[in-house]
């Protein structure tokens, strides 16, 4: 168990060590953008959608009872933003790209691709590890935001169909609930969750072993360990932003 995290804080320090270093791989960190943040656009834009549709009709009875539906855009707007975005966007991306990163690192390893070009002088871990994790921990605050914005869109029909509610009302209800600790601790929870994504498909994949078995193996527990730590992370980061909010 200690020389397990021995191993991850040694790979975790190896990134920082080398990640910011010259010479830079920009043109493999534009290409690790677009796989990570385009590609995951249609799974983030149904699931951003389809989740304010049904925030908003769940969320609905509970404030009618007490004549309050007016509040319904205050609360989505803070309920996705604060939790339900980054939340919603780091699963995803721990199950999307973390087991994608896993089984492609995890293939090149046991493939020895990984062993020939340290032998041709090219720095593996930067080219393969550094640019992942740099671009997932670009790409999924984007995206939170991004999912932010289609889950209101979504609560917008809702809201429109039940209440006739304009687009502009609506909107200028919901942002107006939302203050700059939301967008701040939002920000701050999606760099979190995306290093970490990044990070743990990386190392699994990157010291994956045994074949074929051990490709399988590294992008489960890509997808397994990424979650969980998430998970963590939100409880975590929750508690601390829950101090300024007092």
């Amino acid at each position: 168990m200690f020389m397990v995290l021995y191993d991850v804080w040694q790979f975790i320090g190896r990134f920082f060590k080398e990640g910011f270093l010259p010479p830079y791989e920009g043109k493999e960190l534009m290409r690790q953008c677009y796989d990570i943040g385009y590609r995951s656009l249609l799974l983030i834009s149904l699931t951003g959608f389809i989740t304010g549709v049904v925030f908003t009709k769940q969320s609905r009875p509970s404030l009618a009872e007490f004549g309050a539906t007016s509040w319904l855009p205050s609360l989505v707007g803070i309920a996705l933003l604060r939790t339900l975005a980054p939340l919603l966007t780091a699963l995803i991306a721990a199950g999307k790209v973390g087991s994608s990163i896993g089984a492609e690192l995890g293939s090149m390893r046991v493939t020895e691709q990984i062993d020939a070009m340290e032998v041709s002088a090219t720095n593996p871990f930067k080219f393969l590890v550094s640019t992942r994790v740099l671009a997932a921990t670009i790409t999924i605050p984007i995206l939170t935001f991004y999912t932010a914005m289609v889950g209101m869109l979504g609560a917008l029909l809702n809201v429109y169909t039940n209440e006739e509610t304009s687009w502009r009302a609506f909107f200028s209800s919901a942002l107006e609930s939302i203050s700059f600790l939301d967008v701040t601790a939002s920000t701050i929870k999606a760099v979190l969750f995306g290093f970490t994504i990044g990070m743990v498909g990386c190392y699994q994949g990157y010291n994956s072993s045994k074949g074929t078995e051990g490709v399988g193996k590294a992008a489960n527990a890509a997808v397994v360990t990424g979650m969980f730590l998430v998970f963590v992370e939100e409880v975590i980061t929750v508690q601390f932003f829950g101090l300024f909010r007092n």
